[in-house]
């Protein structure tokens, strides 16, 4: 049996702020290099027999110290690649909200295509599923890594559980958020979604990742 760990990169500086899609040359910034570093202890133990990405530069760097650790070439993966965002790309998410097809997005993204030759939600599920899947076949007796984004993660995840399309954004995958999924008995079986190494996000001194926005600036509490 395959068991695939689905990896979203890590922090850059212009995470959860603008949507630069398929925009080469976004790296990690600081706390995104730690984060791939602490990469390295959260897998110990895991014996890891191959190592995929998104070729885009966030993904490889997030997964570059661990396989790195481990002696194992980081392979691209063109079907894990981020959702090309058309006309969209380089916008600000502040921006994004006030176009009228945000609503469609956020309430039925599988009748929604980024304009301007951008790809449409359902192509980015198609696609992404079949290289996940293609990875698992060739890896039957393998725990393989792939580094990818975080709304591939959830399009992926949301279609493995049953749900529609239509709801994947109820699931959170926050960064270097950790997904299991076993593939090789009758179906697949998710184990893990989102872990980020404990409970430490929920502390009430943490700004949860769900109330950054600026409607929600209150810490959480006990």
């Amino acid at each position: 049996m395959a068991l695939l760990f689905l990896v979203r990169h890590g922090l850059t500086a212009q995470t959860g702020h603008r949507l630069y899609g398929r925009t080469p040359g976004i790296d990690l910034d600081a706390r995104g290099r730690a984060q791939a570093e602490q990469l390295i202890t959260r897998f110990e133990g895991v014996r890891l027999t191959a190592v995929y990405s998104s070729p885009l530069e966030r993904c490889v760097q997030t997964v570059a110290p661990l396989a790195d650790a481990r002696r194992l070439q980081i392979r691209p993966e063109a079907g894990l690649i981020e959702m090309a965002a058309g006309d969209w790309t380089g916008r600000t998410l502040v921006q994004l909200r006030r176009a009228a097809a945000w609503r469609t997005v956020q309430r039925t993204p599988s009748a929604f295509a980024f304009p301007g030759g951008g790809e449409s939600f359902v192509d980015a599920q198609a696609r992404a599923l079949d290289a996940v899947q293609r990875i698992a076949r060739r890896h039957r007796r393998g725990a393989v890594l792939l580094a990818t984004h975080g709304d591939i993660v959830r399009i992926v995840l949301a279609h493995l559980l049953g749900t529609p399309l239509d709801d994947f954004q109820r699931l959170v995958i926050d960064a270097v958020g950790v997904s299991a999924v076993l593939f090789g008995t009758e179906r697949p079986h998710v184990l893990l979604v989102n872990d980020t190494d404990g409970l430490s996000r929920f502390r009430a001194d943490q700004t949860a990742p769900w109330e950054s926005g600026p409607a929600h600036r209150r810490k959480v509490r006990g």
